[in-house]
């Protein structure tokens, strides 16, 4: 094949592959409730399914490793983990640590941020007290 025509298959599978990350982008946005509304406000930083088990096992296990929430939370999928731990990490709810380089390992703690939802944790755990099954 002519040089030239390389050139432009790549430049075409480079703008197909923007597109596609650019579209992926958009839907991953879009999850949100879009409404000024602080409860709505809470449930995109900690609505998603694992997220609140997460919180829990910081709350009242303290700093954690990848491999104990694994430990903790089974049937979570490593990807759905990682996923979760970054959302939060990006929302400011809690931080990281790294603990080893080589492979990159971190410890996993509550910020205050992360910390102030505890009471809303405890609710949810005297609910299910009261009405769980």
């Amino acid at each position: 094949m002519h040089p030239v025509c390389d050139h432009i298959s790549f430049l075409h599978f480079v703008k197909s592959l923007a597109a596609s990350l650019l579209a992926m982008h958009i839907r991953r946005m879009s999850k949100g409730y879009n409404q000024a509304c602080p409860v709505a406000h809470t449930l995109e930083a900690v609505g998603e399914k694992w997220t609140i088990l997460i919180l829990r096992d910081l709350l009242t296990e303290g700093p954690r490793k990848f491999q104990d929430f694994e430990a903790s939370l089974p049937g979570i999928a490593p990807n759905t983990l990682s996923a979760r731990l970054k959302s939060l990490l990006a929302n400011g709810i809690i931080e990281s640590q790294l603990y080893s380089e080589h492979p990159p390992r971190a410890v996993y703690r509550l910020t205050a941020k992360g910390k102030d939802l505890g009471r809303i944790v405890a609710a949810m755990r005297n609910w299910g007290r009261r009405y769980g099954e």
